[in-house]
């Protein structure tokens, strides 16, 4: 994750080993290795328009407060599968997600649809999914 590290503009921290287990235990599943990678380089990434849920860093809690175990605990959506798991949003209600299966989150992304409730993939993995954004970034500045 190293490699894509500079397509994301947010220059947050990354967090602990420990957080992201204590995340990972709280939400009953294991992270993909390569979203275990992105939040140790950097916690809370915008990338685009989307912004991933920050991981709770025990380093500073106040920070972290809207971390993924409450997104996922207090204010998942009703009509979301209990088989996904909200990593991300855009502000608009549209969530980026992971599926669990078996106790392990797999590596596609996929986008849950808040006004039809329906899900489709969007990337192969995150690293493929940060590289897709950054392209579209690109493209839309080569437009204006």
């Amino acid at each position: 994750m190293k490699d894509v590290r500079d397509l994301i503009h947010t220059r947050k921290i990354g967090v602990d080993e420990l957080d992201i287990k204590a995340a990972e235990d709280k939400l009953g599943a294991v992270f993909p290795e390569q979203y275990r990678e992105l939040f140790k380089l950097v916690n809370n990434a915008e990338i685009g328009e989307w912004i991933l849920y920050p991981i709770k860093d025990h380093r500073n809690p106040k920070k972290t407060w809207d971390d993924i175990v409450s997104q996922n605990n207090e204010v998942r959506e009703e009509e979301m599968s209990k088989d996904f798991i909200a990593i991300g949003d855009d502000g608009s209600g549209d969530k980026l997600c992971l599926k669990i299966n078996n106790g392990i989150r797999e590596d596609v992304v996929y986008l849950w649809y808040h006004e039809t409730g329906e899900i489709e993939e969007y990337a192969p993995n995150l690293k493929e999914f940060i590289i897709l954004i950054s392209e579209e970034e690109i493209d839309d500045l080569e437009d204006e």
